[in-house]
């Protein structure tokens, strides 16, 4: 039961939105798909386990099932309620227990009083299940939100039923938890990783012949900060090449004791008091930057000693961030933007029907369309769509076949000024196009208030499921805004 509190406004609309949002999991069936889902995957990791290890397959007692079913349903209110505030995992875990609200939402409540999840947990929740599952269940909302066209039908009891048929889409930044990419800053980078875990395997005695680790991270911010003051001096460019001259020598004697660490750790970690998990982490995480650091030694030499210039497809922005890219948007206060590509489509209502992550390099709006549409029709939206709009970045011959040849009207704005012109002449398509303009606040509200600019989460795979988890919470977060059906009054008068 929701505890009763007289406190502002404000927490009101945010109790009653809780509320409603707890409603909608229920009636959407999004709760209990997403039990099945986690219960699939569980027994799909379990069998394989077994016959990796050549065991009998462990069948689970219904209590087990029951308490992993209970297990599943806070993992998926903890992550909404946690998207929700835009809270950090350790802010989040101490507003969940000191806040009843929270608790109840989350069905943390307990006889023996609530177990609250920590920043470990929290995190294992956000990585519960993939994306594609994650796309099984938005589409499971979106389809009990927009059936029942009949008055009173309404699966959600909303007042009137999502309308699916007009898709917006545009594409966007999405920035990443990254330090202005800066070339020689990369070898400090590198410096630091490698001899942070090399003093982490060097604390379990396994050692070789070395000075000790803090000398080489007090050389290179020494050459940092003359590599800083360097730009004031008359000859910048001269100084500027000798100092990364001496970070490029420091960085291949950091790099050689590191690997040489490295290998040590392999044959002996049974040695120490690290776990499995714990050695293997800190050999790939000497490994991965082992495996970048001469490409951003020789990008930061081609760029101040050799004064030439690399490709965008080329360069290194981070070493933990493999995939993030240029963005040449011109955009007044981001005329160069660092990140990946996120393409969203939206309905008339606000709600988020596709998106798509890019890992890598940006791709053009163009191509992006006929894989949004794709994965459209495995959706249950997907035969809904009777009309596409988008900005003049999405028009091309191909997509204007394609939208032809799927009979689905193409509001996309043409890039011809002529064709512009003669198409502003039809009411559906300028009503199409004002309408498209709400899609950039929608973007604007979607990266500032669920996703997070910069995005904390580390990696394609874990970034990409946080940008399903976001669109999860937005959706319910605009659903239990609509306008809902008087109940009691259609009971009535059947």
């Amino acid at each position: 039961m929701v505890p009763t509190v007289f406190g502002p406004i404000e927490f009101r609309e945010w109790k009653s939105q809780l509320e409603r949002i707890h409603e909608v999991l229920g009636l959407s069936r999004v709760e209990e798909t997403f039990q099945r889902l986690s219960l699939a995957q569980r027994n799909q990791a379990e069998q394989q386990a077994a016959e990796k290890e050549n065991r009998q397959f462990y069948q689970w007692s219904s209590v087990e099932q029951e308490s992993y079913q209970r297990l599943c349903s806070q993992v998926l209110r903890c992550n909404v309620a946690r998207t929700l505030t835009g809270a950090s995992l350790r802010d989040f875990g101490c507003r969940l227990s000191e806040s009843e609200l929270l608790q109840w939402f989350c069905k943390l409540g307990r006889l023996d009083g609530p177990r609250i999840p920590g920043k470990s947990a929290l995190q294992r929740y956000s990585q519960w299940l993939p994306e594609a599952d994650m796309r099984k269940l938005i589409d499971t909302l979106l389809a009990a939100a927009s059936d029942g066209k009949a008055e009173g039908t309404q699966s959600l009891e909303l007042a009137e039923a999502l309308n699916l048929e007009a898709y917006f889409l545009d594409t966007t930044c999405v920035k990443l938890h990254i330090h202005f990419p800066v070339d020689w800053v990369l070898l400090r980078d590198a410096a630091r990783t490698l001899m942070k875990a090399t003093m982490l395997i060097r604390k379990r005695n396994l050692k070789v012949r070395m000075e000790e680790p803090q000398e080489f991270l007090k050389r290179m911010n020494q050459l940092c900060m003359k590599m800083t003051h360097a730009r004031r001096k008359k000859d910048a460019k001269r100084a500027r090449k000798a100092v990364l001259r001496e970070m490029k020598k420091l960085s291949k004697v950091i790099a050689g004791h590191a690997e040489r660490h490295r290998d040590l750790l392999k044959e002996h970690w049974q040695e120490t008091d690290l776990k499995e998990g714990e050695a293997r982490q800190i050999i790939q995480r000497i490994t991965t930057v082992l495996e970048r650091l001469p490409q951003a030694i020789h990008q930061a030499h081609e760029r101040i000693i050799g004064e030439r210039q690399v490709k965008n497809a080329e360069k290194v922005l981070s070493l933990y961030e493999e995939h993030a890219a240029v963005y040449v948007r011109g955009k007044a206060g981001a005329e160069v933007e660092f990140g990946s590509q996120l393409m969203l489509g939206e309905a008339a209502s606000g709600v988020i029907v596709d998106w798509e992550l890019v890992c890598g390099n940006p791709r053009a709006d163009t191509k992006m369309l006929g894989r949004s549409l794709e994965r459209m029709k495995q959706m249950s939206a997907g035969d809904a769509i009777q009309q596409v709009c988008g900005d003049r970045g999405f028009d091309s011959s191909g997509n204007r076949e394609l939208l032809e040849k799927d009979g689905i009207y193409n509001a996309i704005c043409p890039k011809s000024p002529t064709e512009l012109k003669k198409r502003m002449k039809g009411s559906e398509f300028v009503e199409l196009q004002q309408r498209r303009s709400q899609t950039e606040a929608r973007i604007a509200i979607f990266k500032n208030g669920f996703l997070g600019s910069p995005l904390l989460s580390k990696g394609y795979e874990n970034q990409s499921r946080e940008v399903a988890w976001s669109v999860l919470a937005h959706n319910l977060w605009v659903i239990a805004r609509l306008p809902q059906a008087d109940v009691k009054a259609l009971a009535n008068a059947s």
